[in-house]
């Protein structure tokens, strides 16, 4: 079997990344937190999220379609509340500035809460979350999209694959950190399949005429399915609700297709949440609570056929750890694209 993935240092792939942003127009330290979520997501073993989505980034930005130098306006704000306008900047960009000051606000009022609208596309959620770690802090974020997924017992495209993420520090152990979508499965993977020509496992999605299918093309024509059935529908909900709605800007079918619509500003919207532990007790004794909380579930009896029991974000933390010493594995098909950018971008490609 010919190996059509090759491994790739992920300081390499960032710097590589960091100067295909730089070359269309994005700040060198802007290009560093767009390119830095990506890398996080290969290194996390999330490469529906990682440097695939260079390309459609890019193509974006060549186009004038996304503002290169991100640029965040307050619309509305009070000491614990912000309301954001993005004003077409990349996503990481204008999410990583909106986070670092709901943390500055948490810090003052014990919990913060923030929305961000005409945003773009954020990468993982994971990302802007987990920032609140380093400052003793519970991070939260989610981001409406275009209308992808169904509501429950419907067929018709209404709500976007809304992910959403959690960030929990602990003391000893490894901090909780949960990124997921309302739906079955992050469309970003039926998008990585159809571009390897792979099929897709029945459940992920159904095409056109509302059928299940494994066809990766015509589950990117239909829609995707929430997760747990009405309970998805529900998340993609509060998630709408709380994004756009509360944003005063796009929501369901008004927000623009990162994929689709090249004329257009995709209006995306996000929130971001921060909860200071030290408004409600002392770090050391909240810390040694999770440890203990965590070390109690780790020790559950396994059912039949499991190994281990694992906390969210274990496995990618984990994963990460491995990666940051042996290096990112990445699809051929990835790469090819990585080199065609270096070549339109007129930056020497050097991941070999």
């Amino acid at each position: 079997m010919v190996n059509d993935k090759k491994t790739i240092q992920a300081g390499a792939l960032r710097d590589y990344c960091c100067k295909l942003f730089e070359a269309v127009g994005i700040p060198k330290a802007e290009a560093y937190i767009n390119a830095d979520n990506l890398v996080d997501a290969d290194l996390k073993g999330v490469e529906s999220h990682g440097v695939s989505r260079m390309a459609i980034y890019l193509k974006r930005l060549r186009m004038g379609i996304v503002r290169a130098e991100s640029k965040l306006d307050i619309i509305s704000e009070r000491p614990g509340t912000a309301l954001y306008d993005a004003c077409n900047s990349m996503g990481a960009a204008a999410s990583h500035k909106a986070m670092t000051n709901v943390i500055a606000k948490a810090r003052n009022t014990g919990i913060a809460f923030a929305t961000v609208r005409n945003s773009n596309h954020y990468s993982t959620a994971a990302y802007y979350a987990q920032m609140a770690l380093e400052h003793n802090m519970i991070g939260f974020t989610a981001s409406n999209g275009p209308a992808r997924m169904a509501p429950w017992g419907g067929t018709d495209p209404a709500f976007g694959t809304s992910p959403f993420a959690y960030a929990i520090p602990a003391g000893k152990q490894l901090p909780i950190i949960a990124d997921m979508a309302s739906c079955v499965v992050a469309r970003g993977k039926i998008i990585l399949a159809a571009k390897k020509g792979e099929e897709i496992p029945i459940g992920w999605a159904r095409n056109k005429a509302g059928e299940d299918t494994t066809n990766a093309q015509d589950a990117l024509a239909g829609t995707v399915l929430p997760f747990g059935g009405p309970k998805g529908s529900a998340i993609a909900t509060i998630i709408e609700s709380l994004t756009g709605i509360l944003a005063g800007a796009a929501f369901t079918t008004d927000i623009k297709d990162l994929y689709a619509d090249f004329e257009n500003p995709t209006q995306t919207s996000h929130y971001f949440g921060a909860i200071d532990i030290e408004a409600f007790q002392p770090f050391a004794e909240y810390a040694e609570h999770m440890d203990s909380f965590i070390r109690s579930i780790k020790a559950n009896t396994p059912a039949k056929g499991v190994q281990e029991i694992f906390l969210p974000g274990e496995i990618e933390l984990k994963m990460k750890k491995r990666r940051n010493a042996e290096g990112i594995p990445l699809p051929r098909v990835t790469l090819d694209e990585l080199i065609s950018e270096g070549k339109t971008c007129n930056v020497p490609y050097t991941l070999e």
